[in-house]
């Protein structure tokens, strides 16, 4: 069994486990951040374990991009940039802007996590420095790759205000929550997985990769069910909680 068949069935097995953890998720909240809750086994601090989980994918990313043969062309720079601009922060940046520091991430999410980055920046990164050939001459002028990323560019300035948003609600060492005003929070619950969704359809989009689409459909499965979650959770504890407030996506749920 050579490398194309290996990835090319990891490409099919993650479209099927996307699936299924959707079908979990709607129902069981994943445990961490505002759903921690015990019973999930041993804990590490959230900050450290939203580190170790996400720096795989910048670093495995940028281990394809190095072992790909068009690394130097300007269009395999962009895409690593694009990717990296949005993991080094998630990575690197954003963990030691949390502001509480006792929340608590179970080593199961951390290890799952970590599992899912490595393999996703592998799919993702093999195909765009390796199997993509890396794509014609002028792709960075044409229709995928420019709607692609207006989308992706959309979807990561989405995502970033509504974090900052987020942490305004808290003085540093603070772990309580409060109902967030302001931007698409005047409409829907969750603006920051909304952002996030639409951050990895413009990627999708502008690689035009079964990589892409897989990893845009793993975004849309764990975090729809996770803004459900959201919704009911703010809606049990703010009596006052806006109730013309959609979960997800503005004036539609």
């Amino acid at each position: 069994m050579n490398e194309v068949t290996v990835y090319n069935w990891l490409i099919v097995t993650m479209f099927f486990l996307a699936a299924a953890a959707f079908s979990v998720l709607f129902f069981v909240a994943a445990p961490y951040g505002r759903h921690a809750r015990s019973g999930w086994g041993p804990s590490v601090n959230d900050r450290l374990g939203w580190i170790v989980m996400e720096s795989a994918a910048p670093v495995v990313f940028l281990v394809c991009y190095f072992g790909g043969p068009k690394s130097s062309s300007v269009t395999a720079l962009v895409f690593l940039g694009m990717w990296e601009l949005h993991y080094v922060h998630r990575a690197f940046v954003f963990p030691f802007l949390m502001r509480s520091r006792a929340n608590r991430m179970t080593i199961v999410v951390v290890a799952l996590g970590f599992a899912f980055n490595s393999i996703n920046a592998y799919l993702n990164g093999h195909y765009v420095f390796m199997l993509s050939g890396g794509y014609r001459g002028g792709w960075l002028v044409g229709p995928e790759f420019i709607v692609g990323a207006a989308v992706f560019t959309s979807g990561f300035v989405i995502n970033r205000h509504a974090d900052w948003t987020l942490r305004s609600l808290r003085h540093q060492g603070e772990s309580g929550y409060g109902i967030p005003s302001g931007g698409l929070y005047r409409w829907i619950s969750c603006p920051n997985y909304f952002g996030e969704i639409l951050t990895w359809i413009g990627w999708a989009i502008a690689t035009w990769s079964l990589a892409g689409l897989v990893f845009a459909t793993w975004t849309a499965a764990n975090l729809v069910p996770r803004a459900r979650s959201h919704q009911i959770w703010y809606r049990q504890r703010f009596p006052d909680y806006p109730v013309k407030r959609k979960a997800l996506v503005p004036l539609l749920w």
